[in-house]
């Protein structure tokens, strides 16, 4: 009898194939940002924008390759810089932070878009606003943080592998031919050399200065030996942040956006965002907590890639 329905549902579906009455509905391929209204009123208007899962410049994979984080956020603020009604300017961030340059490029482009269009940048740290995270967060005028967020983690680390053990259990050698004793420095087929420490840590170090360069321009509440003294690593609570100066405030999204309309001079505005092709975004936490990585903000890092590529991570990143 089951194989019976079964012969009968395969028929009726290859016919369905062979009539050409089977539809498949794909999802919407990548296109223009749109804007969508999620509350407000008025002829002004406050934009959120987000800065969800891990800070990087490569491609989202999927159905349909996603423009990077870095290049959808350069689409956002171009859009609104050539908007005259956008007069205050709100970032979700959500993120454990990214690669070293993922980071200074978004930080830069938020510096970029504040010269053009001269409207106030207000940060709202939800869950996690760490590392790189509180990098680009330094691009903006103020910092509210949730409170029950997580910040700091200030400083950089470098991953990278050795799997030479594994491979000598399972008989296999990789062997290099190099140009100088240096080149496969960082190999995950062998392990680091006491001087090719010493040569990562000075980059490091270098990564680290900067870090700490940005953050003084950005919290010119704080001194350069109060900021070093922070910046060793450790994360902060939102109210421990509070105190010790990296934020301006706790307060929830809406809070934020008060503070973004208050510095903008404005009583009444629309709230915009900006979604992609086929999405629906109905209130002020749309996506902001719904987005892919959102629950789990290395969902989308590759630790095998390491492996694969050999080439070592200098990353702005909480990664406990």
């Amino acid at each position: 009898m089951h194989k019976r329905m079964l012969n009968g549902v395969m028929a009726l579906g290859a016919a369905a194939l062979l009539s050409g009455c089977f539809t498949i509905n794909l999802p919407p391929g990548p296109g223009p940002l749109q804007e969508k209204q999620v509350s407000g009123f008025g002829s002004s208007k406050v934009l959120m924008l987000d800065l969800v899962g891990m800070i990087s410049s490569t491609e989202e994979r999927g159905f349909y390759p996603m423009p990077s984080q870095v290049a959808r956020l350069k689409e956002a603020l171009t859009k609104a810089a050539a908007d005259p009604d956008v007069q205050s300017l709100v970032l979700r961030i959500n993120t454990p932070g990214g690669t070293v340059t993922a980071s200074d490029v978004l930080y830069h482009e938020l510096r970029l878009f504040k010269q053009k269009k001269k409207v106030p940048i207000i940060a709202s740290i939800m869950d996690v606003g760490a590392s790189g995270g509180y990098y680009v967060a330094m691009g903006t005028d103020k910092i509210v943080a949730h409170p029950s967020s997580v910040t700091g983690s200030l400083g950089v680390i470098m991953l990278t592998m050795n799997a030479n053990g594994l491979l000598e259990k399972i008989g296999v050698h990789a062997n290099a031919i190099t140009s100088g004793p240096r080149k496969d420095m960082g190999s995950p087929f062998r392990a680091m050399t006491d001087e090719e420490r010493a040569i990562f840590q000075s980059v490091i170090n270098g990564f680290y200065e900067r870090f700490l360069t940005v953050i003084k321009e950005g919290r010119r509440n704080l001194t350069a030996d109060e900021i070093r003294k922070l910046a060793d690593g450790r994360i902060y609570s939102g109210e421990q942040a509070k105190a010790l100066g990296l934020v301006d405030s706790i307060g929830y999204l809406d809070d934020a956006i008060e503070l973004a309309k208050k510095e903008a001079g404005l009583t009444d505005a629309r709230i915009m965002v900006y979604q992609e092709p086929g999405e629906y975004r109905h209130n002020i936490y749309s996506r902001a907590l719904g987005q892919e990585g959102s629950g789990n903000p290395l969902a989308n890092f590759d630790l095998m890639a390491l492996v694969r590529g050999g080439t070592p991570q200098f990353m702005y990143l909480w990664m406990p």
